[in-house]
């Protein structure tokens, strides 16, 4: 080496340099490429995204094989400088000193730092192109990488540290929409909340969106038919459901659509024409998941279920619409919403007691939470555990309630401050 030119000696020296700094960037892009976006364009056949996969599946074998090559050509570098400062200045110790800091910096600033810099602002594009010359590396040397591992991996043993870097890859439910929130420049803000809604149809139940069993609207067969037809033309849904008389079990449910000619024609209908056409109920239990009921409604090709406890006590009903309208925001203009429960003033919120905590912490943004209650009145009996009166004002978690209308044993309106 020494026998060298000088010129050719910086030559080499910046060659190791370029090497190892080639490593660094190999380690960072490598080991922080998207997993799912590789995944993804391996699928779509490209090569080098094989290749990032197949050595990403070898994590242990492809540090290995970096490191060594990156240490190698910076011991390489260092030892250069040494030779180049000797056949420069001699023997002498301070110059040698000065090599050392020298060499040190060159490697800080050319083989560390910027490459790494360079590969986390590139990440996908330079893993994949270092993928192309690692992947031929790691089999040329794979037995040094074999005998460099059994050191590492007896250590590891001893020490009773476990290696499973496919775990790394998985994401919980909570991080994917994390990720999904932070997609603002590649996926629109409707489209993240429909999507943040979708996944939390797992952890919601029927309980949480049902219409409660106090406000859901039936026709008995011991009214009269004058009654019913009255009913039926200023109901706003297609269905409605039916029982023999009042505080008895439901027994069907009536397709108002299918009554239409005799309600607008003004033509003679009877109770026996009803109960021809009803439809047997479809019941689902308490707790059901949203999840799995959107499931139940599109296999057995029902949009209308009602929900009863474990003793077979009515609850209330959830149609297929309302899950649909909790993924992608209210769509049935024609319809009374749900949101009209809760009328914004400028000093807080005029809520209906029977509004669901759900859809209060939705809109206005609160953490209302219960074990038992599914509503604001229920939520507040359960803090009282007793009925409060009219006007009564009381604090949960610096929130603060006024009661403004409180009757029939449950609250009707309350007022939520700013």
């Amino acid at each position: 080496m020494i026998d060298l030119p000088i010129t050719y000696q910086i030559f080499i020296l910046f060659t190791l340099l370029g090497i190892s700094a080639f490593f660094s960037i190999a380690e960072t892009s490598l080991m922080g490429i998207n997993q799912h976006k590789l995944n993804y364009l391996e699928k779509k056949g490209l090569r080098s995204a094989k290749l990032a996969s197949k050595l990403l599946s070898q994590t242990d074998k492809l540090l290995s094989v970096i490191l060594i090559c990156n240490n190698f050509s910076n011991a390489a570098a260092a030892s250069m400088v040494t030779v180049i400062s000797i056949q420069l200045f001699s023997n002498n110790e301070e110059v040698l000193l000065i090599a050392t800091l020298v060499v040190t910096f060159l490697i800080v600033i050319f083989s560390e730092i910027t490459p790494k810099v360079i590969a986390a602002a590139h990440t996908e594009k330079l893993a994949l192109g270092c993928s192309f010359l690692l992947y031929p590396l790691l089999k040329i040397l794979y037995p040094i990488v074999l005998f460099v591992n059994f050191f590492v991996l007896s250590i590891l043993k001893i020490f009773n540290i476990k290696l499973n870097f496919s775990e790394k890859h998985l994401i919980t439910m909570d991080e994917l929409k994390s990720v999904i929130s932070s997609s603002s420049k590649v996926i629109t803000n409707k489209n993240q909340s429909m999507l943040i809604n979708l996944l939390d149809l797992e952890n919601d139940t029927v309980d949480d969106l049902m219409i409660p069993h106090t406000n859901v609207e039936f026709i008995s067969f011991n009214q009269d038919i004058e009654e019913i037809i009255k009913k039926l033309k200023t109901f706003h849904h297609d269905f409605i459901l039916v029982r023999e008389s009042e505080h008895q079990a439901i027994t069907g449910l009536l397709n108002i659509k299918k009554l239409v000619k005799f309600i607008d024609n003004q033509e003679s209908l009877s109770i026996a024409q009803i109960k021809e056409i009803i439809e047997p109920p479809r019941f689902i239990a308490s707790g059901t998941s949203l999840y799995k009921q959107i499931q139940n409604f599109q296999e057995n090709k029902y949009k209308i279920a009602v929900v009863v406890n474990e003793h077979g006590d009515f609850m209330g009903m959830i149609t297929l619409e309302d899950i649909l309208e909790e993924i992608t925001g209210e769509f049935n203009l024609n319809l009374p919403s749900d949101d009209a429960r809760i009328i914004e003033e400028p000093d807080g919120w005029i809520v209906e007691g029977s509004c669901s905590l759900r859809k209060i912490n939705k809109i206005i943004k609160l953490q209302l939470k219960s074990k038992k209650a599914k509503t604001l009145n229920g939520f507040v009996l359960e803090y009282f555990e007793d009925i409060p009166e009219t006007n009564t004002s009381f604090k949960i978690k610096n929130i603060t309630f006024e009661i403004i209308n409180a009757q029939d044993k449950s609250i009707k309106t309350l007022k939520i401050f700013k």
